[in-house]
C-alpha cells in the first residue's frame, strides 16, 4: 500500500459546553454605615470574592448636575457569576430614590440558584458592620437609572 491510499482522517472530538442560559441578575440591598470601601473588603472576606473599585455610575440630576456613585467589581469568578457593589447615596442624592433607605445595592449577575443569593443573603446578614440585607425586586421599581444595572 502506498501512503497516498491510507490516507487517515483526524479523529474529531465532539465537546459539549454547559452555558448558563440564566442572564438575568439578583439585587440584595444592603443598610451599613460604613463607607463603601470597607464594606467592599468586608464583602470580599465574607464571600471570598475580589471586588476592585472601578468607573463609577455618572448620572446627571434634575438640575443637569453630574453625581457619581461609587461601584465596586468582580469578575474573576470561576463559575460565571460576578458581582458589583453600587453606592446608592452620593452626598444627598439616590441611585434608585424608591430605595432611600438603602446604602448599597449588591448585584449578583447569573446566580446559579436561588440557594445561592439566600446563601449570601444570610451571609450578610451575619456581618458585624451590616445592619440589614435583603433580596430586591427590581422588576416592581419603576426608577429612570435602573437601566444602569440591567444592562
Amino acid at each position: 500500500m502506498t501512503l497516498k491510499m491510507m490516507r487517515i482522517s483526524p479523529k474529531i472530538t465532539r465537546v459539549q459546553l454547559k452555558i448558563n442560559q440564566n442572564n438575568e441578575s439578583a439585587f440584595v440591598g444592603i443598610v451599613s454605615a460604613e463607607p463603601d470601601y470597607k464594606i467592599s473588603l468586608t464583602l470580599n472576606r465574607k464571600l471570598k470574592i475580589s471586588l476592585k473599585n472601578v468607573t463609577p455610575f455618572i448620572i446627571s440630576d434634575d438640575d443637569g448636575n453630574e453625581v457619581l456613585f461609587s461601584r465596586f467589581s468582580d469578575a474573576s469568578s470561576s463559575h460565571g457569576m460576578l458581582y458589583d457593589l453600587i453606592s446608592n447615596r452620593s452626598e444627598k442624592k439616590y441611585f434608585i430614590r424608591k430605595l432611600k433607605n438603602i446604602d448599597y445595592i449588591f448585584q449578583i449577575h447569573n446566580p446559579e440558584n436561588v440557594k445561592v443569593i439566600d446563601r449570601i443573603i444570610s451571609t450578610l446578614r451575619e456581618t458585624e458592620s451590616i445592619t440589614a440585607a435583603f433580596s430586591i425586586d427590581m422588576q416592581s421599581l419603576k426608577d429612570k437609572n435602573l437601566h444602569y444595572l440591567t444592562q
